[in-house]
């Protein structure tokens, strides 16, 4: 019987996860059912279950979209094609790609622009992966890190840039890093790491539950990176770690002769399903919180979102002459509520 459940902070729904979610949530409350989102608008199999009942349909092809119909672009990254696509014909087409993303995009045709020759460091079939190599792909080799760099050969060894997805594992990242600075004197890499700051955070925290649990359960959907790279950490560190979608997931097998079990979730992973995986465990001595930061990262919902309700709000208040000029307005508010929220709002 396990007698105490330690719990990961910060762990669960990260900055570009928060913001997906939000914006996808005004999309649903905007317009009539369907509303349409190109890939899984993040990668967990119950908040796409929770837009998939308020009215989504997710599709693999913007072909699939009918005509005039509202469109969300994931938080992965789109190739720029789909982006022109997607913009073609919808009626209203709004990108909730992440801004981490967006930076490495961003990354990747400049340094293809200088004539670089690109290693990027992901994951084959990956939707963000998929996204940057898009972005100009004479120019990108994607390698598998575990795999390395045998695949790899630059035109010019003087120009040779190293770029990553932003799910990764820290040491699947440093381990390519370090081979790539042996190989090539003069590589280029962005001055910030790629790697998503709450990536990095969830794997610090994950390392700190494997010193004092002896089994490391990690909360979110097979198809999530950073959650497959918690497990990945979590191992690593020599503890038997598991990856579990929901409290259903939870093997008694692994429980047995088990203390101390240790929680935390991928940053797609909704916390309730984080605490229904706790009763599912049901500690004898309740849960720790092992803290190891603090998070406070906001990005905004995406700028066409922000201009369409607020276009959308004056037009009503404006009807009924009661705006009041600079009077703040639901938009503005966004900082004051959640993904969770969002996720409670669709279940009404």
């Amino acid at each position: 019987m396990v007698a105490k459940v330690v719990l990961a902070e910060p762990r669960g729904f990260c900055a570009g996860v928060e913001m997906a979610i939000k914006a996808l949530t005004w999309m649903v409350r905007i317009f009539e059912p369907p509303v349409y989102c190109y890939h899984e608008i993040v990668h967990n199999a119950a908040v796409v279950a929770a837009f998939e009942r308020a009215g989504v349909v997710f599709v693999d092809r913007i072909a699939d979209v009918p005509p005039g119909r509202p469109v969300m672009l994931s938080a992965h990254g789109s190739a720029p094609e789909v982006v022109d696509a997607a913009t073609e014909r919808a009626a209203v087409m709004v990108d909730a790609v992440c801004p981490l993303v967006t930076k490495v995009h961003h990354e990747v045709r400049r340094m293809a622009g200088m004539g670089y020759d690109i290693i990027y460091v992901g994951h084959q079939g990956h939707d963000e992966a998929i996204g940057a190599v898009a972005e100009a792909p004479q120019a990108v080799t994607l390698v598998d890190p575990r795999v390395g760099l045998g695949g790899f050969s630059p035109t010019d060894p003087s120009k040779v840039a190293l770029l990553a997805q932003t799910t990764l594992g820290l040491y699947e990242w440093e381990g390519v890093l370090g081979d790539a600075q042996a190989a090539y004197q003069d590589l280029w890499t962005a001055r910030r790491s790629d790697l998503c700051y709450a990536t990095t955070n969830r794997q610090e925290a994950v390392q700190a539950l494997a010193e004092r649990c002896e089994v490391v359960l990690v909360v979110g959907s097979e198809n999530s990176s950073n959650t497959q790279a918690l497990v990945r950490v979590a191992r690593k560190a020599g503890v038997a770690a598991h990856r579990v979608d929901g409290p259903d997931a939870v093997d008694a097998a692994w429980l047995e002769g088990v203390t101390t079990v240790g929680v935390t979730a991928g940053a797609s992973a909704p916390d309730q399903r984080v605490r229904a995986v706790i009763d599912a465990v049901a500690p004898t001595d309740g849960v720790d919180l092992l803290r190891l930061t603090d998070e406070d990262e906001y990005f905004p919902l995406p700028p066409s979102l922000r201009r369409l309700v607020a276009t959308l709000q004056a037009l009503v208040e404006g009807g009924y002459a009661c705006r009041t000029p600079g009077r703040p307005g639901p938009i503005e508010h966004d900082r004051d509520w959640g993904a969770t929220e969002a996720l409670e709002l669709l279940a009404v």
